[in-house]
């Protein structure tokens, strides 16, 4: 009935892309008229359309005219026209929604419809890439557009990460760059002192290319920017050279939730080893001293038994990089937490880099999730449309080809063992190379890369090898993977970013064959017969079937399947797919394959036998789907964590940028100061509690602990009639008082700089030490599910706690600061009174805080118990310093409780 009903009415997709049609023939109907305007002419529709907008136009009035302009920039700029699809993407991205596109049908130049459109406002557009060289690649090709409708474009990467081009670069009308440099720019931005040295003007619009790559892919691991910790390298390697000693008894690995522990025999092992080794504190293994070895010695476990080298990493030029299992490449930079990375260089015997603590965290969802429109595109996002929807409010149009598509999926076949496909694929292969059809083969990690590729080269078959180690080779490799006969082996194909064109990529070779100090007339004559030649090899390439992609395996995500899949048939050429599994796969093993390796023993299936079952090949299917929803409730459960912090996080940074901006800061500083006022009367001092019950003491302790200075809450205790609340008032007065005292002789600009410095590090460093309380919280939390109570909920509900005292502590920490400095100023001004009288000089001009010393560094110089910051005055200067003046040898007391303090 469902299909009846689509055949009738059409699916909603058919009914949004009908609405859409109207809107390209208005485009198409401005064509003439686009083409009869001169290069000035067209330039100069910029400005007319930034006019119009300040009248009071919007973007969606502009929308028929600007697209008309960017495609006829294109055609004189780039020799490339938008089809009528391509308009299709473009309206879809101005509308905030995920274009789905096939591989071929020129998302790149889709992106620059709503990107023109978008930056006319003048707010800026971020365009963003998987990777730095597509982001300069686009940048550069795709702004010829832009440059040549008068707007300017730049791109950020991860060389320029703290010159003053980054400023640049966002204050550019269109900005290229990737998801990571984005998110980890925000996070620094939050750091910085001043807003000029932020690097972001905000967050208006984004474009994602291979949106499904970032938004889902990379979801799962936050952005943390880290400073380093104390340095256990001695203790990751004595674990690491523990576990292979423990019997595979003692420990429980399960691949599917990726997790390694211990059982009660691991433990009892790993508890004497520890013994006989004297590295155990107390009694037992579980004693509270034992903690972090117990953490570490899991980690070193998970090192050996979960992670995999030229598979999760590969080890390059003496360190350990983290390969991403989505798209194969390198993630430079990237450490797995909480000592885990460490107990892999253990493992590899590399140099041991020290743990880091969390400085700033943001996940790419919450990112993301800034921008007040998002949108992106993608070959494969339908398959994702439920979580676009769940997490980001993104809904997909899936686009049709500009042209029918000729590709033939072949169903999957199945072999026994490994050896025995892979021998299949070279088979397979060899015939391919025999007729000169080119091959595209996917691999899903490095390791199977190189194991076939061994194959290969034992049966002398030419070929090349794509992944993580030959990184830098990746754009110069695809783009030749489509001439005939040639044999591209590639992990994981998603967001490659460059087509794979039948015959060979015409552009890149005239690039790199064309000599720098040719003339033009030379460099015509390259590329024609460049040109030529790629012509025939196109037709030699299409009569022997056009691409044929070759999948090793299925890997967990259909998408990705789906991705390599959508390499080939571009552009209506025609093309082949065809999976070859085994019941050694990781997902078929993990799913059930030793059951099928036995069955198919026992029907008595030869050697070298496959098994084509188009039950099977929805059996994996259906695997693939488990797989897909389980990483999903990941991702969705990271983001449920991360929007409590994230919460707090956007307070935090909301409030750091008003004070930043904010020129005087003195009545934070009092307000501050005030409330801590009030929580110490509080505590010490209860609501209708008698005067008996008052701690006094322990409040004059509190007091002068948090402003260095002594107040007489005993003589007003004393006073006939006082409540706390009269008490109160008195305090906040008297500190009021104190802190004008301290701050006389201060210019007030300095005083307005200093107060702002002291306060925005303040928070800093308090933020910093609630983010490693929230990583402690969170590591632990998921054992309240044994007390049948909700992870997330007490998560919640400790983490408010957390914030709480994280409040408090601003308080009493700005508070203290400040006091603490402005008494250190006084001390070294008194110093230098007293020095000049002694030299008989004319006195210095007071010194203000903006001395040879930082706020910070005096603060740090506070004089701490028994510490002096100077020596200790003499007789006759004692005699000149009033009683209750701060004592000038650096203590923070006063003169007649210090050195002036009778006996």
């Amino acid at each position: 009935m469902l299909g009846i009903a689509k055949k009738l009415f059409g699916t909603e997709n058919d009914r949004k892309l009908k609405k859409l049609r109207p809107i390209v023939e208005r485009i198409n109907a401005l064509e003439p008229q686009m083409e009869a305007m001169s290069d000035d002419q067209l330039k100069a529709q910029t400005d007319l359309f930034k006019a119009r907008l300040e009248k009071g136009e919007t973007l969606d009035d502009l929308l028929v005219e600007a697209f008309a302009t960017v495609r006829e920039a294109a055609k004189r700029s780039l020799g490339q026209r938008h089809y009528d699809v391509q308009l299709i993407g473009g309206i879809t991205l101005h509308r905030g929604e995920i274009a789905e596109m096939r591989t071929g049908e020129g998302k790149t130049l889709v992106s620059t419809l709503a990107a023109y459109l978008n930056a006319l406002s003048g707010r800026g557009v971020h365009i963003v890439t998987v990777n730095d060289y597509l982001a300069s690649r686009d940048a550069e090709w795709m702004g010829r557009v832009y440059n040549f409708l008068g707007l300017t474009v730049d791109c950020i990467n991860n060389h320029d990460a703290y010159g003053p081009g980054r400023k640049a670069a966002y204050d550019a009308d269109i900005t290229y760059g990737t998801n990571n440099e984005y998110g980890f720019d925000y996070l620094r931005d939050n750091m910085k002192l001043s807003v000029a040295e932020m690097s972001q003007r905000g967050h208006v619009y984004a474009i994602i290319d291979e949106i499904d790559s970032i938004l889902i892919d990379e979801a799962r691991t936050p952005l943390i920017i880290s400073g380093p910790t104390e340095d256990r390298a001695e203790l990751y390697r004595t674990l690491d050279a523990i576990v292979p000693l423990i019997d595979e008894s003692g420990y429980e690995v399960d691949e599917k939730a990726r997790s390694a522990t211990f059982n009660e025999e691991g433990n009892e092992q790993l508890e004497q080893i520890l013994r006989d080794r004297d590295l155990l504190e107390g009694e037992s293994l579980y004693d509270i001293e034992n903690v972090t070895i117990v953490h570490h010695a899991n980690q070193a476990l998970k090192a050996h038994r979960l992670y995999t080298a030229n598979k999760d990493y590969i080890v390059k030029d003496g360190e350990v990089v983290l390969i991403d299992e989505f798209t194969g490449r390198m993630m430079q930079g990237r450490r797995l937490s909480e000592g885990l990375h460490q107990a892999i260089e253990a493992k590899e015997e590399v140099d041991i880099q020290a743990e880091n603590q969390t400085m700033a965290s943001v996940t790419l969802q919450n990112y993301f999730r800034l921008y007040k429109k998002l949108s992106g595109m993608t070959g494969t996002a339908e398959t994702e449309a439920g979580e676009f929807h769940e997490i980001y409010k993104l809904e997909v149009l899936v686009i049709p080809t500009n042209r029918p598509i000729q590709r033939i999926d072949i169903e999957d076949v199945i072999y026994r063992t490994e050896d025995e496909k892979f021998a299949a694929i070279v088979d397979e292969i060899a015939e391919c190379k025999k007729k000169g059809q080119p091959m595209l083969v996917g691999t899903v990690s490095i390791e199977k890369s190189e194991k076939l590729s061994e194959f290969l080269t034992a049966r002398d078959v030419e070929h090349k090898v794509l992944n993580a180690r030959y990184h830098e080779q990746e754009a110069e490799i695809v783009a030749m993977a489509g001439v005939p006969s040639a044999v591209t082996i590639a992990t994981n194909m998603a967001g490659r970013g460059t087509d794979i064109q039948l015959g060979g990529n015409v552009d890149m070779r005239i690039e790199a064959e064309t000599p720098e100090d040719a003339d033009e007339k030379t460099r015509e004559r390259i590329a024609e017969n460049i040109r030529s030649e790629v012509a025939a090899l196109k037709e030699q390439a299409l009569k022997a079937g056009g691409l044929y992609v070759l999948g090793t395996e299925r890997h967990e995500s259909r998408r990705i399947d789906n991705q390599l899949r959508g390499r080939t048939g571009r552009q209506g050429d025609p093309g082949t797919s065809k999976f070859y599994l085994s019941t050694e796969d990781d997902l078929m093993r993990i799913f059930g394959g030793d059951r099928l390796k036995n069955m198919m023993g026992k029907m008595g299936w030869e050697e070298g036998e496959e098994l084509t079952n188009r039950f099977m090949t929805k059996a994996v299917e259906r695997a693939q789907g488990k797989v897909e929803a389980r990483n999903f409730d990941i991702r969705k459960n990271l983001l449920k964590f991360d929007d409590v912090m994230n919460d707090q996080r956007k307070t935090i940074f909301e409030q750091r940028m008003e004070f930043m901006t904010d020129d005087d800061v003195s009545d934070v500083i009092q307000d501050f100061r005030h409330q801590l006022c009030e929580d110490l009367i509080l505590k010490h001092v209860p609501k209708k509690a008698y005067a008996e019950q008052w701690d006094i003491k322990g409040l004059s302790e509190a007091a002068k602990e948090a402003m260095n200075i002594e107040f007489p809450f005993a003589a007003w205790a004393e006073e006939e009639g006082i409540a706390d609340e009269e008490m109160s008032n008195r305090f906040k007065d008297a500190s009021d008082r104190v802190a004008t005292e301290l701050a006389d002789g201060i210019p007030e600009d300095e005083m307005q700089r200093v107060e702002k410095q002291v306060l925005l590090q303040v928070i800093d460093r308090n933020w910093r030490e609630h983010l490693q309380q929230l990583d402690a919280l969170k590591s632990v939390i998921g054992m309240r599910a044994y007390g049948q109570r909700d992870p997330l909920n007490e998560y919640k509900s400790e983490a408010f706690t957390l914030f709480d005292k994280l409040l408090i502590s601003l308080r009493e920490d700005v508070t203290a600061a400040i006091f603490r400095l402005l008494l250190n100023t006084q001390i070294q001004r008194q110093q230098m009174r007293q020095q000049a009288e002694s030299q008989a000089t004319p006195q210095p001009a007071p010194q203000a805080l903006s001395g040879a010393r930082s706020p910070m560094e005096l603060m740090g110089a506070a004089p701490g118990p028994g510490e002096t910051l100077a020596p200790a005055p003499d007789a006759q200067q004692l005699a000149e310093l009033p009683r209750n003046a701060p004592c000038p040898c650096g203590s923070g007391k006063k003169v007649k409780q210090c050195h002036g303090k009778v006996a």
